[in-house]
């Protein structure tokens, strides 16, 4: 399951945490339930992160309920973060680090204030350099999966070798050596990993198989390419 998670983390220690770990599950669960099962299967599998998502209904409460239950066994954050305000609301539920889909600079500012990771979303070169201005220091590239995938990214860190990428959007075991050879920092899995049926169903050594072998997969690739500095 990897080291634990201590309260005090800075930023630099959350970022050094991610690119250790190298994957970053997304969770889309329909209930509180439901997210801790899963937060519990992942954490089976080896991944000690979780990214829970502003589109799971009453997601504070669940960021909190998930925060308090595994303490400080797993990094919790909060995914599609999109204004200042539902920052505050993420953070004071015990989200360690924030993520949005596209550059909301209110956000960043906001987490810097808390001495909280904020995580913005990219896809172009243009609309990376003004994620890069604006201070993130990890940068989501979404949706990878739909322009390219790993050629995209390997594309995309010809002229920003020094940025820390983190794809989402079709990554899946297929593809995840290849988008840590082409240089990812590290991965964002949704949809391929929390499966949504399994879930439901209560299937959960699904999931955490899925995750041990992810794990797996991403370790090896590793080998072959040094992590990238953020």
């Amino acid at each position: 399951m990897g080291g634990p998670v201590h309260e005090a983390m800075t930023i630099d220690s959350i970022i050094r945490r991610i690119g250790e770990i190298g994957i970053i599950p997304v969770i889309r669960a329909a209930n509180v339930e439901e997210a801790s099962r899963a937060v519990e299967a992942i954490c089976q599998g080896g991944i000690p992160i979780v990214e829970i998502t502003m589109t799971v209904p009453n997601a504070p409460a669940v960021i909190r309920d998930v925060a308090r239950r595994f303490g400080s066994e797993v990094l919790v954050g909060a995914g599609t973060v999109l204004s200042q305000e539902q920052a505050k609301l993420c953070m004071d539920a015990g989200a360690k680090f924030l993520v949005s889909p596209g550059l909301s600079p209110a956000v960043i500012s906001f987490a810097n204030t808390r001495d909280t990771l904020a995580i913005p979303g990219a896809l172009t070169p243009t609309e990376l350099m003004n994620a890069q201005a604006s201070g993130a220091r990890l940068i989501k590239i979404f949706p990878c999966g739909n322009v390219g995938g790993p050629k995209y990214l390997k594309s995309l860190k010809a002229p920003f070798p020094d940025a820390a990428l983190i794809p989402t959007g079709g990554v899946n075991i297929s593809n995840a050596a290849d988008f840590i050879l082409a240089g990812a920092f590290a991965l964002g899995v949704g949809a391929d990993l929390v499966d949504a049926i399994a879930l439901r169903d209560g299937n959960l050594l699904k999931i955490t198989e899925a995750a041990a072998e992810l794990v797996r997969t991403v370790q090896s690739a590793r080998v072959k390419v040094p992590l990238p500095s953020a």
